[in-house]
């Protein structure tokens, strides 16, 4: 079973606290911290729905862009020659494009 629920993009943990009989949930994959509860499976999923919602008309009313999850799919316009260049590299390595790009890409953003 997956412990998750989705709504707007946004991915939520869903976790059991025994100590209070609630489900616990965080909204995952960004910076900002977007927490809720609820009691029940509905009520949680409403929960999660007024966070995400609140969390995305606060940060409007603060005149910023809330921060969205990454879908992990980069679309590129590079130089064909470029393209060409980093094929061939990621090949002599052993790897495909999207791994060996995955990689500078890692190491480039020290993540």
């Amino acid at each position: 079973m997956k412990n998750t629920m989705i709504y707007r993009g946004y991915t939520a943990s869903l976790e059991l606290d025994p100590d209070d009989n609630v489900l616990v949930g965080r909204v995952l994959d960004i910076d900002d911290i977007v927490c809720f509860h609820g009691e029940s499976v509905a009520e949680f999923s409403k929960a999660f729905h007024e966070a995400v919602d609140d969390y995305v008309a606060a940060c409007e009313k603060l005149g910023q862009a809330p921060e969205k999850p990454s879908s992990g799919r980069l679309m590129l316009r590079i130089d064909p020659r470029v393209h060409a260049a980093a094929l061939k590299t990621a090949a002599q390595g052993g790897q495909s494009l999207n791994k060996w790009a995955e990689q500078v890409l890692r190491e480039a953003a020290h993540a």
